[in-house]
C-alpha cells in the first residue's frame, strides 16, 4: 500500500498475481502499460470523487479497473454516483484517441500502440458490463434507483450481478473444454461472484448506510423544493417495511390507511427514519409506534 497525496492505493492480491505472472512470463512491458492504464482508469474516479467533495478513504487497484472505498455509500445523489461510475471508462476514450493519433505520425513502436489500443478496449468495455462493483453495475443500480425503491435496486443489481458473474465463469469453462486457456476470465468471473455474494451478504449494512445518509439528502431536496412522493399504507405494516419503500430521489410523506381507505395520519419519512435509527422495534406496526 502506499499514500499519495492524502490517498491510500491498495494493489488487490489478483491484480498483483496477474502483474506477476506477466513479468515471469516475459510480458512486463505489458504489465506495464496494463498498470499504467489502470491506474489512470482509477484516477478519472477519484478527480471526479474528489471533485464532489467525496471522502476517499482508499482506492484498490484491479486488474479491469479498480475500487474506491468511499464514506459516501448510498448517501449522495445518484447523479453524482452516476458521473463518478463514468468518470473512469471516458478516459480510455482520450487515451484511444491520443494512441491513433500518435501512431498516425509513426512515433514509437506500432505494435506497443496496438497493444495501447487494444487494451484500453477491453479494460473499457469490460467495466461497461452490468455487475458489480464494475462501473457497469454501479450505473445499473442507480438508473435502478430511479425507478424502483432503493432497498429493491440493491437487491435487484445483486442478484443480476451474481447471476452474469456465474454465466462469465460458464462461458471461460466452455473455452477450456474446448482447448482454449482463458484463465484470466474465470479468474475473474469467480472474483466477481465471491465479491457479489458478499455484497448480498451485506445489503442490510448497506441500506442501514442509505439510512444513515437519509437525513443529509432530504435536506439537499428540501432546500431547493421538492415534490413529495407519497407512500400509502395500512396501520398493520411495520416499519422495516416501510422503510423499504423509499426511494432514493424522493421525498415521502407517509399515508396511514384504514380498512377503507380513509386516511388516518400523514407522517414525513423523518420520523420513520429517526424511530428506526433511534432504536424503536423494526418489526413493529407504524400505527403502534407513531399512532
Amino acid at each position: 500500500m502506499i499514500k499519495i497525496a492524502g490517498t491510500k492505493y491498495r494493489f488487490h492480491p489478483l491484480f498483483t498475481l496477474i502483474m506477476i505472472g506477466c513479468a515471469l512470463t516475459g510480458y512486463f512491458l505489458e504489465a506495464i502499460t496494463l498498470f499504467g492504464i489502470v491506474l489512470i482508469h482509477e484516477l478519472g474516479h477519484l478527480t471526479a470523487a474528489k471533485g464532489f467533495g467525496w471522502r476517499v478513504q482508499e482506492v484498490q487497484l484491479l486488474p479491469f479497473g479498480g475500487v474506491l472505498i468511499v464514506d459516501e455509500m448510498g448517501t449522495t445523489s445518484t447523479k453524482e454516483e452516476l458521473v463518478v461510475a463514468l468518470a473512469g471508462p471516458l478516459q480510455h476514450v482520450w487515451m484511444i484517441l491520443l494512441a491513433v493519433v500518435i501512431k498516425s505520425f509513426d512515433m514509437g513502436s506500432s505494435s506497443w500502440w496496438d497493444y495501447f489500443i487494444q487494451a484500453n478496449l477491453m479494460i473499457g468495455l469490460f467495466n461497461l458490463i452490468p455487475v458489480m462493483p464494475l462501473d457497469g453495475g454501479k450505473v445499473m443500480q442507480g438508473l435502478l434507483s430511479y425507478i424502483m425503491s432503493y432497498h429493491n435496486a440493491i437487491v435487484y443489481s445483486t442478484w443480476i450481478s451474481m447471476i452474469l458473474s456465474v454465466s462469465i465463469i460458464v462461458m471461460a469453462i466452455t473455452q477450456l473444454l474446448h482447448g482454449q486457456l482463458p484463465i484470466n476470465i474465470l479468474v475473474v468471473g469467480i472474483f466477481l461472484l465471491i465479491s457479489n455474494w458478499y455484497a448480498y451478504r451485506q445489503i442490510p449494512y448497506h441500506f442501514l448506510r442509505f439510512l444513515m445518509g437519509r437525513g443529509f439528502r432530504v435536506g439537499q431536496l428540501l432546500s431547493r423544493g421538492t415534490r413529495a412522493q407519497p407512500i400509502v399504507i395500512t396501520k398493520q405494516l411495520t416499519m422495516a417495511e416501510t422503510l423499504k419503500l423509499f426511494m432514493r430521489e424522493k421525498y415521502h410523506l407517509i399515508y396511514v390507511v384504514n380498512e377503507v381507505g380513509r386516511i388516518q395520519a400523514v407522517l414525513p419519512e423523518q420520523q420513520i427514519v429517526g424511530g428506526y435509527l433511534d432504536g424503536k422495534k423494526p418489526g413493529s406496526a407504524v400505527s403502534d409506534l407513531f399512532m
